[in-house]
């Protein structure tokens, strides 16, 4: 009676693992990963960790009664999977606010003509819940601009003549955020 019941304990073991791997992998196929980075001549380091979703047919950014996968207004990830997560070596200005050399993660508040950038301290994280916002260090504000299609969810560095711009690129928007070292 003992070997049955570890027989079946077993089995269902190796199911729920063989679920999770399949799961798992299903969701990092749909939305791989993604890395950028950028050092600059003042010897900046700036690299962000994400996942790259696809548009696939789908209003992405929108308002909620267009059935938006991110609707204006409401938290997202900046990306899929884990938590976006930007890594800088420096104290900088991001876009014109104080942040300390460190890694954080970023997300984002949708809207038709900007967007709200946080920048927390709650690494580690499946991104899908929204952070603990006591944990920001800043919140700011970007333009969102409006350019062709970009299929699949891109970060990207312009190394600038006093830092760098960190682009993001999603469906038919565009944000961008100035990050500069402190001296």
């Amino acid at each position: 009676m003992k070997s049955k019941i570890l027989v079946v304990v077993g089995v269902l073991i190796v199911l729920m693992v063989s679920a999770y791997l399949y799961l798992d992998n299903r969701n990092r196929t749909l939305s791989p990963p993604g890395h950028a980075e950028v050092t600059t001549v003042d010897k900046l380091t700036i690299s962000v960790d994400y996942s790259r979703p696809s548009v696939r047919d789908r209003v992405v950014f929108g308002p909620e009664e267009e059935d938006a996968l991110q609707p204006y207004g409401h938290y997202w990830r900046l990306g899929a999977n884990e938590s976006t997560e930007m890594t800088i070596n420096r104290d900088v200005t991001f876009n014109g606010q104080d942040l300390n050399a460190g890694t954080y993660k970023l997300y984002a508040i949708p809207g038709k003509d900007e967007f709200e950038i946080g920048v927390s301290t709650e690494t580690g994280t499946w991104g899908y819940a929204e952070p603990d916002y006591d944990k920001d260090v800043l919140r700011t504000k970007v333009k969102a601009t409006e350019g062709g299609l970009t299929e699949q969810f891109t970060i990207g560095f312009k190394e600038t003549d006093f830092g760098a711009v960190m682009v993001f690129s999603f469906e038919q928007v565009r944000f961008a955020v100035k990050i500069e070292p402190r001296f």
